[in-house]
């Protein structure tokens, strides 16, 4: 539960598959990575962006499609297999399986457990 495999999350104490991934899935996450980390290095913010690294909530084991952590955040976790909580900022890419009362409660679990945006 701690480090959940590549590809799964782990929801309601079972190992569920990420499912829906596309060409352009893995395109918009990309390009969301590369802008995220352009702003970061433009502006001087420090912190790392991540994609598909896992994290704990409050009640599950998830992995967010992009992510940013703060420097403080990578002085404290940086070395760690999972990330104890949700990151400051993440991004959800839906992909069109997803379900939109699924996607709300993934934000609202991820709002509960440190994460300032999504």
């Amino acid at each position: 539960m701690a480090n959940p495999p590549d590809g799964m999350e782990w929801v309601d104490e079972q190992l569920i598959e990420k499912t829906g991934m596309t060409l352009k899935h893995s395109e918009i996450e990309v390009n969301l990575s590369f802008y995220w980390r352009s702003y970061i290095n433009t502006n001087q913010l420090g912190g790392k962006v991540y994609t598909e690294v896992p994290c704990r909530t409050s009640k599950q084991g998830r992995r967010p499609d992009v992510a940013y952590l703060t420097p403080e955040l990578v002085a404290q976790f940086g070395n760690v297999p999972t990330l104890p909580q949700s990151f400051p900022l993440i991004a959800e890419i839906v992909s069109p399986t997803d379900l939109s009362e699924e996607l709300f409660l993934k934000a609202q679990e991820y709002l509960q457990s440190d994460c300032e945006e999504i």
